[in-house]
């Protein structure tokens, strides 16, 4: 295929799309602002669902798909609803997926981006930042901000939630401040109790906030040169622990002043009247793994003229975490537009399907992502207990069926 395609942003989405137009012989190129591979080593679990765990399996060779099953974690197939005080509300369990291309993961974002970053020498070019672009009548001209430039007939911005492809070509879609903001943590998996490490659990706290915990059960992992000395807890994809987020609309203003360490203790001052297996989660997180996220989402916007540059992932639909549907819908838009790409369509037509198949089930995720976001920190007292209520209804009903 004579088609060049450039991929401004080395994130989930735009390696698995890169695995998957080079595997069809598409000429692409991937522009990374990092300078190195290694140069942000921190981050928490990612959880993969089968479309994120299709999309990967179809993109990626098959080498690099058993690099990615081989460093997933033992995942949990429990999912419970508790409150405050850990009285359990429902327990929902999904049997196991005999076909990994089918099933749910649990990965260490660095385990998964170190994947994903394999096999592209050549191809994955580190230390471009990316300036702006420049459509001209035959092709477009990426400028650097080192100076250089590149040119592609398609351009495909996978730069993330503040993409600068996404604020050049279409900058009346905006980002909005939903009021939300978590704190997040991890903790050693081996010091907590055994309700955090059978699954993900969702805390549903007093009105007004809310908590959630999923476990992380790193596989065996060798440790290579470049990553030997890192703290175990902060470097992820070296030892199993349970990541947390306490989020609230309500946290005081100054949180961006403050430090892990006074983090940690605002959360366990506001969560001491719960169950002490909570706090102590949280007073087992080191320091340097908490920290303050504002809950942003993008707002849908009507549909755009298509043309030589294009979207994935969160620079096209940002959505808040709290469906945890935001890396997979990512990967699904690198798994549909490569099938077009690759359909013997005109470069054209195939960006244009793609935008409109893509619009149906990302538009779809970022409201619901939203709506969940606001039920998760909902300040009705009747609405929670509403919620409990529901939860507590579901519980009996899958007891009583079991």
């Amino acid at each position: 295929m004579n088609l060049r395609v450039a991929v401004v942003g080395g994130g989930t989405g735009g390696l698995c799309l890169a695995h998957g137009l080079v595997r069809a012989g598409v000429e692409v190129a991937v522009y990374e602002r990092s300078r190195t591979r290694t140069e942000r080593l921190q981050g928490y679990r990612v959880h993969i669902d089968p479309h994120g765990a299709a999309a990967l399996h179809e993109c990626l060779p098959p080498d690099a798909w058993q690099r990615f099953v081989a460093a997933t974690g033992e995942s949990a197939h429990e999912f419970a609803f508790v409150t405050e005080q850990l009285r359990e509300l429902a327990v929902m369990r999904e049997p196991d997926a005999a076909d990994p291309a089918k099933a749910h993961h649990s990965v260490s974002r660095i385990s998964l981006h170190q994947v994903l970053s394999a096999g592209l020498e050549g191809i994955l070019w580190y230390d471009k930042e990316f300036v702006r672009y420049e459509a001209g009548p035959k092709d477009v001209t990426l400028h650097f901000a080192d100076g250089t430039a590149a040119s592609a007939d398609l351009v495909i911005g996978a730069d993330g939630a503040n993409s600068r492809v996404r604020a050049q070509f279409l900058p009346h879609a905006n980002r909005v401040d939903t009021g939300i903001v978590t704190i997040v943590g991890k903790a050693p998996l081996s010091g907590c109790a055994g309700r955090f490490t059978a699954g993900p659990v969702y805390v549903v706290a007093p009105p007004g906030c809310g908590m959630f915990t999923a476990p992380h059960l790193s596989p065996e992992v060798a440790v290579n040169d470049e990553t030997a000395d890192l703290d175990p807890v902060l470097f992820d994809n070296t030892g199993s622990y349970v990541t947390w987020a306490y989020g609230a609309r309500n946290l005081p203003a100054d949180l961006s002043e403050l430090d892990g360490a006074a983090l940690r203790s605002l959360v366990l001052d506001l969560i001491r009247d719960w169950h002490p297996d909570l706090a102590r989660l949280v007073s087992d997180s080191p320091e340097g793994t908490v920290s303050r996220l504002p809950i942003l989402t993008s707002v849908p916007v009507r549909p755009w003229p298509s043309g030589p540059v294009t979207l994935l992932g969160d620079a096209a639909h940002s959505m808040t975490p709290f469906r945890g549907i935001g890396a997979n819908t990512a990967l699904r838009d690198a798994q549909l537009l490569c099938r077009k790409l690759t359909s013997g369509r005109a470069a054209g037509v195939a960006v244009a399907e793609y935008e409109r198949e893509m619009r149906k089930y990302a538009d779809k995720a970022v409201r619901t992502s939203a709506r969940s976001a606001d039920q998760f920190v909902s300040g009705s007292r009747l609405g929670r207990a509403l919620t409990r209520t529901m939860f507590r209804t579901l519980g009996a009903a899958q007891k009583l069926r079991r």
